[in-house]
């Protein structure tokens, strides 16, 4: 099945009444093991990755490989999505490499700090009016996610602004959009179990109410499970004590319009344990396939359960593709 854009799979899941995973992989295998993942529960899915952080050598490499993969799944509907697009030419380049979604990251100047509404709309517009021309969809950001950095270092959280949001929808064009409300990137999230004062869950319902056409989207919502950790922390890792976003959270912001739940940690921390546990436990091995073969299933089975999760199983069957000059013709249509 050729590419499907974000705009169709979420406009299906809606239909559906579903979320769709947002599965980030930095290689080759971790790509397997999602897609491996969406062919066991035959769902539609949406692969992503961010620019910059992938140990082949280099992202037209990696994203070249990417295809060839998914040509091995002709049964499935995927997105191929990339995920924090920093500026335009980043997203450019994503297109001109097949992508069929991008997300720009407006809430962010390049050099990581909070953007003003100004910026952030303005460049948004830029990428959305270059990309729905040739069908491809966009995801924005209004607020700032935060988390945890490489560094140890936490990047703050701005909790997105309801009213903000109406104008930027309509000022932008896009397909999507991700609201900060209290969630966090990266494997230190909350110091305790996160409450109705960390995870603001209203704002949801507010901007759904003011964007209904606009898909919205969760972002830092991995759940940190303990046992990942400790499995981590027993083979060598020294990952502190912390709360991810509850499953129970996750599924009610389907229910609230979030239709885009983005996973990338909760994979990392399943995919490294595996992979840790079997270095630890054969101290001879040096081939690295004994030690990645069980970091890719752990991986999958992670993937394969946030899919249950999140409805999106089973509904592989319901998309028939829309190539991407049919979706820059429905673009031109809705915006003349």
């Amino acid at each position: 099945m050729p590419l499907v854009t974000l705009r169709q799979a979420l406009d299906e899941a809606r239909r559906g009444g579903y979320a769709l995973g947002a599965f980030n992989v930095s290689d080759v295998l971790q790509a397997e093991a999602v897609l491996d993942a969406a062919a066991e529960t035959s769902s539609p899915v949406i692969l992503a990755s961010l620019a910059g952080v992938t140990a082949h050598g280099g992202d037209e490499r990696f994203w070249s490989a990417l295809h060839h993969l998914i040509d091995g799944y002709p049964q499935l509907p995927v997105v191929l999505h990339l995920d924090h697009g920093p500026d335009p030419a980043t997203c450019r380049r994503a297109m001109d490499n097949g992508f069929t979604s991008v997300m720009i990251d407006g809430s962010l100047r390049v050099g990581g700090t909070p953007s003003s509404f100004a910026e952030n709309l303005a460049v948004t517009t830029e990428v959305v009016a270059e990309a729905h021309r040739h069908g491809v969809s966009v995801e924005g950001e209004l607020g700032t996610i935060g988390g945890s950095k490489t560094d140890g270092s936490r990047a703050p959280i701005v909790l997105a602004d309801p009213d903000q949001a109406r104008e930027f929808v309509t000022a932008t064009g896009v397909d999507a959009l991700a609201v900060a409300i209290g969630t966090s990137h990266g494997a230190y999230k909350f110091d305790a179990p996160p409450d109705g004062s960390v995870l603001q869950m209203t704002l949801i319902e507010k901007i759904s109410s003011l964007v209904p056409q606009t898909h919205l989207v969760m972002h830092g919502s991995s759940s940190l499970p303990a046992q990942l950790r400790e499995q981590n922390n027993r083979y060598g890792a020294g990952l502190p004590e912390s709360w991810g976003v509850p499953d129970a959270e996750k599924v009610r912001s389907v229910t609230m319009g979030v239709r885009k739940i983005n996973q990338g940690m909760d994979s990392h921390l399943a995919f490294t344990g595996a992979a840790r546990q079997a270095l630890g436990t054969d101290r001879l091995n040096v081939d690295p396939a004994y030690y990645l073969r069980p970091g890719r299933e752990a991986m999958q089975r992670m993937v394969a359960e946030r899919m249950r999760l999140f409805g999106q199983a089973g509904h592989a069957d319901d998309y028939q593709p829309v190539p991407l000059a049919e979706m820059a013709c429905r673009y031109t249509l809705e915006t003349s």
